[in-house]
């Protein structure tokens, strides 16, 4: 979760923004009302003590993935937002870089602001769309993922993880789950997953050394071989 109070401590005169990705990669987490509204006060203290805004970026691509009945509160509630997310895992369209970027009408220089998104697409012309591609997502707003079929997954490889003996916290949203490495040095646990054909990412790569992050986007099936590498690569490190 976000820990307002750091937040605060590292705001300076050179804060422009403050960046959040909600549900969360690597965690699977949620970032409730309550958590989202200190970090609007936080925001709001500071953008009033440095004399201009300081702006609130919020990644949101796996929105529409979130589990159990959990909601994903929306950041508009303070004005100097600006939310972005991408229909590649709304409409699961891995490596389809395809979205939108919305910008909160109460925001300081709001005009000026669409003007430099604008732009900024035309410069990076290699990230834009396909034309076609456009418009066969606007066939399909809306829409969105089976997220029933995500949960049942983040269920199995959750009960598989906990009956090896790992540690993790239930992810709420996305297809991430994030469990703490049995040793400190998740590099080196990460490369001995490998030895057993189990492939995931370090946590130190996202900050979170003693960690690693699953993607949980596969077949059962592939989540179901892979318990027996888990387990025994686990033993190893007992």
């Amino acid at each position: 979760s976000i820990d307002p109070e750091a937040v605060a401590e590292a705001i300076n005169e050179k804060t422009c923004a403050v960046l959040i990705n909600s549900p969360n990669n690597p965690t699977g987490a949620v970032y409730d009302q309550p958590n989202l509204q200190e970090l609007f006060d936080v925001l709001e203290a500071g953008s009033k003590k440095l004399g201009r805004a300081i702006y609130l970026l919020s990644d949101e691509p796996y929105r529409q993935i979130a589990f159990d009945g959990v909601a994903v509160p929306w950041i508009f509630q303070y004005p100097h937002s600006i939310l972005g997310t991408s229909f590649s895992k709304d409409l699961s369209l891995p490596g389809q870089r395809i979205g939108y970027v919305a910008i909160n009408p109460a925001a300081d220089d709001h005009d000026r602001l669409c003007g430099a998104i604008t732009l900024t697409t035309r410069i990076l012309g290699y990230v834009n769309a396909p034309a076609l591609l456009q418009r066969v997502v606007a066939e399909h707003l809306g829409e969105h993922v089976d997220v029933a079929r995500y949960q049942d997954r983040r269920d199995l490889l959750c009960r598989g993880l906990a009956e090896a003996g790992y540690e993790f916290v239930l992810p709420q949203g996305a297809f991430y789950l994030f469990p703490k490495s049995p040793i400190p040095d998740d590099v080196k646990f990460v490369r001995a997953l490998q030895e057993e054909n189990v492939l995931v990412v370090p946590g130190s790569g996202f900050l979170g050394p003693g960690h690693f992050r699953i993607a949980y986007c596969v077949p059962e099936s592939t989540i179901e071989r892979s318990m027996d590498g888990f387990a025994k690569v686990r033993k190893q490190f007992a």
